[in-house]
């Protein structure tokens, strides 16, 4: 089989991997299925506003906040994005009947969300965090958080509730170490485990509850770190480090299967004795991220309950956490919207970051659909208007955008030991906000030829003073039937004048 064949094979694997996440999207349209969601309840509040000034009683900024955003957080934020799914939701909970208590009750009685098993008890503090936002950057999070766990008569409530979970739901335990679970209900639940017919655990600290024996667990890279007592391996792509650790992480977690989120490197899915799976996911904002691990637990739940498989559930909850990372603060996906991303993949919905062999599947299936693929590179180190107007010339010349940063090693080896000015994620997140471009990688060498033997772009987008001869990629991208193109030269416009400017004009000491 040649390469061609190989990709046209991937291609069709992933439209295949769409029909049958659309498809859970029906299913759980027809049968509203019946979850529950036990464990930490957390109010976020979002206070946002402008930067003008420095304040003069120490050197903070000062942020004139407008009205505060109240949304719900940990597993109440699981909860409303069940609901928001379509799922028939209840939570089992402990608030406080404080003012935070009070608005975070209404929040999920506006959602939708069954109450009735949630605990409104005097003098308890209801877990909050306080994020405040100058021009769009996180300045500070403030955490109030429960002293201590649950009483007696809250442990006893919490068991009662826990034991009228039916059998043909889906029980999803919210543990993220604010209070609700202490040691001694952890140890009845795995003396008395409930009978939901699936079992999800999602906690800072899986090794908590292996003794449940779950269905299915959803670390994130961290918390995978922990149940293998050690972190990740160093120097090896994140996915690949999991994928290899498939059955020790089983182990650690008692688990029948699991998903790990890895945030921009998307979900490896996990079952014994069946290769791992991938999801990617849509590159977005660090701060943006908020509780997008709640919509995907809740989503990949609901597809469970729907009866799809681990693999296809994580795909389709990949989609419905890529729909809440496109906005600001704590967001919920609605089942319209996952939809419409499960059937849009990488359309209009921000640039993704992928290394080379998830670049490649990418494009096979954006060329299947008739795309024609532009590929330009370079390091991007202060960007300026020569680039900008590089990069909407490049996107002029096809459908999608693929653009290649070199590495800070390589740039140094190009540039000299005083460059990268900026480092390489930082690089990565100004270009994400250009919406020309569609999907970004990285390379090591000093020139991408590797990068386009391997992605064989349709046009090679080469800006500066060059001619296509000049060039040593020029044969290996004709050799792969594409074309080189030399976009305008834009004299006085690079970055090194840029950082020359910046350097003459600088106060000396």
């Amino acid at each position: 089989m040649n390469d061609h064949e190989r990709h046209d094979d991937r291609g069709a694997d992933q439209l295949d991997d769409r029909v049958a996440a659309l498809d859970v999207a029906a299913r759980i349209r027809a049968a509203a299925p019946r979850v529950v969601v036990a464990g930490d309840a957390i109010l976020d509040r979002w206070l946002r506003g402008d930067v003008t000034r420095v304040s003069r009683e120490a050197p903070v900024p000062v942020v004139e906040v407008d009205e505060p955003e109240l949304c719900a957080g940990g597993a109440a934020n699981t909860a409303v994005n069940l609901a928001a799914l379509g799922a028939s939701v209840s939570l089992i909970a402990v608030l406080g009947a404080d003012e935070d208590g009070r608005a975070l009750d209404a929040l999920l009685r506006r959602a939708g969300v069954d109450t009735a098993s949630t605990l409104v008890r005097e003098g308890v503090c209801t877990a909050s965090k306080t994020r405040v936002l100058g021009a769009d950057q996180i300045i500070v999070r403030v955490d109030h958080l429960p002293k201590g766990g649950p009483s007696d008569a809250d442990r006893a409530a919490l068991r009662q509730a826990l034991s009228t979970v039916a059998e043909d739901d889906v029980l999803i335990v919210c543990d993220y170490g604010t209070g609700c679970f202490d040691d001694d209900t952890v140890a009845w639940l795995a003396r008395h485990r409930p009978p939901a017919r699936t079992l999800v655990v999602d906690a800072h600290d899986g090794r908590r509850w292996a003794p449940m024996r779950p269905d299915l667990v959803t670390p994130n890279a961290l918390e995978a770190g922990l149940l293998l007592g050690r972190p990740l391996a160093p120097g090896v792509p994140r996915a690949e480090a999991v994928a290899a650790s498939q059955d020790e992480l089983l182990a650690a977690a008692g688990a029948s299967s699991a998903v790990v989120t890895l945030d921009r490197d998307g979900t490896v899915a996990l079952r014994p004795g069946v290769p791992p799976t991938r999801t990617r996911a849509r590159i977005a904002p660090e701060h943006q991220a908020s509780g997008a691990g709640d919509t995907f637990v809740a989503a990949l739940a609901t597809a469970v309950a729907v009866g799809a498989s681990v693999d296809v559930g994580a795909r389709f909850a990949q989609a419905a956490a890529d729909v809440v990372t496109a906005r600001p603060g704590t967001a919920v996906a609605r089942l319209a919207e996952v939809e419409r991303a499960i059937g849009d993949p990488g359309g209009g919905g921000g640039t993704r970051f992928l290394d080379a062999p998830d670049l490649v599947d990418a494009l096979a299936e954006r060329r299947a659909a008739g795309s024609r693929i532009v590929f330009t590179n370079g390091c991007f180190d202060v960007i300026h208007r020569g680039h900008t107007t590089h990069l909407r010339q490049a996107k002029a010349l096809g459908d999608v955008l693929v653009v290649a940063l070199n590495d800070d090693a390589s740039v140094r080896r190009l540039k000299g030991p005083e460059r990268p000015v900026n480092p390489l994620g930082d690089r990565v997140a100004v270009l994400e906000a250009l919406d020309c471009i569609d999907y970004l990688t990285t390379f090591g060498d000093d020139t991408p030829i590797a990068l386009l033997e391997a992605l064989r772009p349709d046009v090679y987008a080469k800006g500066g003073d060059y001619t296509p001869e000049m060039l040593a990629e020029t044969e290996v991208v004709r050799a792969a039937g594409g074309e080189v193109r030399i976009l305008d030269f834009l004299p006085d416009h690079s970055t090194t004048r840029v950082v020359d400017r910046i350097r003459s004009t600088a106060p000396t000491s």
